[in-house]
């Protein structure tokens, strides 16, 4: 009984798990908006080729 109070008073985990879940809901966020993502940043890249080719 012990071992298993002395298990639950530990915090040290909860920040690991904190940074593993906010990583996965970033993931979760990337995968859902993958396209919108991917076709922004070629719209992004693409005026700076063109306004590079312009100087």
């Amino acid at each position: 009984m012990g071992l298993l109070r002395k298990f639950l008073r530990e915090e040290d985990a909860v920040g690991v798990v904190e940074i593993i879940l906010i990583l996965v809901v970033l993931i979760g966020l990337v995968i859902i908006f993958k396209e919108q993502l991917v076709s922004l940043v070629n719209d992004i890249l693409a005026k700076i080729t063109s306004q590079s080719n312009s100087i």
